[in-house]
């Protein structure tokens, strides 16, 4: 073979290796993919409990216990339910209207891992709730004085029913601290989808949402035991 013949041998071999590598690599990278997850479809189930809600219903006039049991399936999907007992007992420092009430509330939804490495001991997650609320508030208020007639009008009442429907957005965070022992944020957007405020108008307080309005922003801290 001719030197001349020898190089064109070599260019040709090249260019074949250079046109067959996108096809090989493509090969290869189809392969990876397919490859089954063989993570068990259920990883566990946790159970939980929110501080924040709690702190706020020691220390001050309104607030929430709230539980929570999580189920893991593949570190990827975690359907949620959350229950809790809201509870207020204000009195408004202008008007002198008190407003008291104590009742329980249950949410129901999923979260979802977003990051890409579903088996780190972080997570990352984004989810929705459908939450839902009955309660009976008591209102108290200082007879009202007649300023034509004079003569003192009572104003209040007792037993007054009232219920929510809302939606939440999650977005949170939660990380392994010592074998089964989680810490987690999450911050949520809650948007009431129905309502009935019962006789006297808006109601302060809804058990699990907050302070009555359309719309408002939540958070919790929970610590979580996973097993």
């Amino acid at each position: 073979m001719t030197p001349l013949k020898s190089i064109y041998a070599y260019i040709s071999g090249l260019a074949i290796s250079l046109l067959l590598l996108p096809i090989t690599a493509d090969a290869q990278r189809r392969k990876t993919v397919e490859v089954p997850d063989t993570l068990p479809f259920y990883r566990g189930v946790a159970v939980s409990a929110d501080l924040v809600g709690a702190g706020m219903a020691v220390f001050g006039d309104y607030g929430q216990y709230e539980g929570a049991v999580r189920l893991n399936l593949r570190n990827r999907y975690f359907p949620v339910v959350e229950v809790g007992l809201g509870k207020a007992d204000h009195t408004d420092d202008v008007t002198k209207i008190r407003y008291k009430t104590s009742a329980p509330y249950g949410k129901i939804g999923i979260d979802f891992n977003l990051l890409k490495n579903k088996n780190d001991i972080y997570r990352l997650y984004g989810g929705v709730r459908y939450a839902y609320a009955s309660w009976e508030y008591d209102l108290e208020h200082p007879p009202l004085t007649d300023p034509v007639w004079g003569g003192n009008t009572e104003y209040g009442g007792s037993g007054i029913k009232c219920h929510y429907h809302w939606a939440e957005a999650v977005f949170g965070v939660d990380a392994t601290i010592w074998g089964p022992i989680h810490l987690g944020w999450s911050v949520r957007y809650c948007q009431r989808i129905s309502y009935d405020n019962g006789t006297l108008g808006n109601s302060w307080y809804v058990p699990g949402y907050g302070k009555d309005g359309g719309s408002r922003l939540g958070g919790t801290f929970n610590i979580i035991f996973e097993i």
